[in-house]
């Protein structure tokens, strides 16, 4: 059973190994241990048992989320727990008056862009050469 919980350090060192495993340019074990420690940000994880095998996270500018971070565990991916892990983010962002969502995506990432819009987001622009290795362009998205 997949348990959606708050990032807490115990998680870290899970956390920034799938996260070493996602994405080109990591964010490192410290950026996350800071990040879980401030109020304005909500990090979750998905586990199962003592495993964590995913995680998403929020950075909340007045009544804006900006969603940071969405990250499944290779061997965990295609079972609908980027989905959980997102629907109980907007859940607990109710509590914190976010109105609406942002996130940045790879213009490539089509597996995560139709996740985006199952869940009522909408494409609202472009940041050219937003990525690096490989540079790519980011498609922003909308949940209002």
């Amino acid at each position: 059973m997949i348990e959606i919980r708050v990032m807490e350090d115990k998680d870290l060192k899970q956390v920034a190994e799938i996260e070493k495993q996602t994405f080109s340019c990591p964010w490192s074990y410290s950026g996350f241990q800071d990040s879980i420690k401030r109020e304005d940000r909500i990090y979750l994880v998905a586990a199962e048992e003592e495993r964590i095998i995913g995680y998403c996270g929020l950075w909340i500018i007045f009544d804006e989320g900006e969603i940071t971070k969405v990250a499944i565990d290779k061997s965990f991916r295609n079972r609908g727990i980027g989905r959980q892990l997102l629907e109980t983010l907007f859940t607990f962002s109710k509590k914190t008056k976010v109105t609406s969502f942002t996130l940045e995506v790879r213009a490539s990432n089509k597996p995560a862009i139709h996740l985006y819009e199952k869940l009522g987001f909408k494409s609202e622009g472009i940041r050219k050469d937003f990525y690096e290795r490989p540079v790519e362009d980011a498609i922003i998205m909308w949940k209002k």
